[in-house]
């Protein structure tokens, strides 16, 4: 189910603030109430993806006392994705719920 939606839902991940693979991949399951618990090799595939397609930048930045790490923020056009996501995802869920539930009520 998740297949196709992984993008936003690394958008939406880095709407608060930036963060690196780990610390995306930690947002997204607590976020998801522990349902998401998604390896490194499919997060890592879609940050380049979505740093490709010009949704996200990066830069590598080395806390005090820590490892370098790749943080990643959403772009200007990232956020515009992550909005233009959200409305289709919202008509989308509202239809396949008045479906599941045996009504019609969803616009047409």
């Amino acid at each position: 189910m998740l297949k196709g939606h992984l993008d936003a839902i690394v958008l939406a991940a880095l709407e608060a603030e930036p963060a690196h693979g780990y610390g995306i991949i930690a947002t997204i399951k607590q976020g998801s109430g522990n349902t998401f618990d998604l390896p490194e090799g499919t997060v890592y595939p879609a940050l380049h993806r979505l740093e490709e397609a010009g949704l996200l930048s990066s830069a590598w930045t080395t806390p005090q006392g820590g490892r370098r790490r790749r943080m990643y923020s959403l772009t200007r056009a990232g956020s515009a994705a992550l909005a233009s996501r959200r409305d289709a995802w919202g008509r989308f869920s509202q239809a396949v719920d008045s479906l599941l539930r045996g009504s019609r009520t969803w616009p047409a």
